[in-house]
């Protein structure tokens, strides 16, 4: 497996561990740090072995700051990858699922990363923030579209036009955390909705997740319910079709195939 600068990969059985490691920046993000994990998340949906994915940050402070703006101070230029901040904010087609493990603050475009993921858990300790409006900025890395959808209009302009910080329990009242927990039982926590998601068939897994986002752009239930999904048409091609209700009906475990 490559090794990395600025995050750390690890692999277990079907789950990739990813870990921003710049906790000296509070784990925001350069430009070299963005195409590191463009690389990562590349390798990780392409790897058919791998089937769900955690992302998180080093230390106990933070998940990420966001954008490194001392970088960007510095004269640094600020270039993002084709597939937007950490190589993940514009991955629109990405079926396999993402879990933010939210160890720290999560601001900017540290939130960013964390609503581009499917679940979101969250310690304790987790605040939450869009504040690029105080230092005149703005959350383009999806942010501003993402937590609209996630928790409605009214809520997420309270945040996106304040800035202000949000708790880990307030996130959750609000509907774009999954769960909130003991700072130290985040890891955990995300490696049993981790495993609960591996098993089940990875292919339904990611024709869900295609149908369910891709829908959301095409207009109201009938239109998504008659769009064209591949993912959907990949899962009735493959062995999981099958092997799922021949093993409903032998009372086994289904043995899964990867793909």
């Amino acid at each position: 497996m490559a090794t990395y600068e600025f995050c750390k990969v690890e692999r277990e059985g079907k789950l990739t561990i990813v870990t921003i490691n710049r906790p000296d920046v509070m784990n925001s993000l350069h430009p070299p740090a963005n195409f590191e994990l463009e690389k990562v998340f590349d390798d990780f949906s392409n790897d058919p072995t791998q089937w769900v994915a955690i992302l998180t940050g080093a230390g106990d402070r933070a998940f990420s700051a966001g954008n490194d703006l001392k970088f960007t101070a510095s004269g640094g230029k600020m270039e993002i990858p084709a597939t937007g901040f950490a190589g993940l904010t514009a991955r629109y087609h990405m079926n396999k699922p993402l879990i933010a493990a939210v160890n720290g603050v999560a601001m900017g475009g540290g939130m960013e990363i964390a609503l581009a993921c499917d679940i979101i858990i969250a310690s304790d300790k987790a605040r939450f923030a869009l504040p690029e409006p105080k230092v005149g900025l703005a959350a383009g890395a999806g942010g501003v579209h993402r937590l609209p959808r996630q928790i409605g209009l009214k809520h997420a302009m309270g945040m996106i036009l304040t800035g202000r910080h949000v708790s880990a329990e307030e996130g959750f009242r609000l509907g774009f955390i999954n769960e909130v927990v003991p700072h130290a039982d985040v890891m955990a926590t995300a490696k049993r909705w981790a495993a609960e998601i591996a098993e089940c068939s990875p292919m339904s897994v990611r024709a869900s997740k295609e149908m369910s986002m891709q829908g959301l752009n095409l207009g109201g239930a009938e239109a998504a319910a008659n769009g064209k999904y591949p993912a959907m048409t990949a899962l009735f091609k493959s062995s999981d079709s099958t092997e799922g209700p021949r093993a409903f009906a032998e009372k086994r475990k289904p043995n899964w195939a990867d793909s």
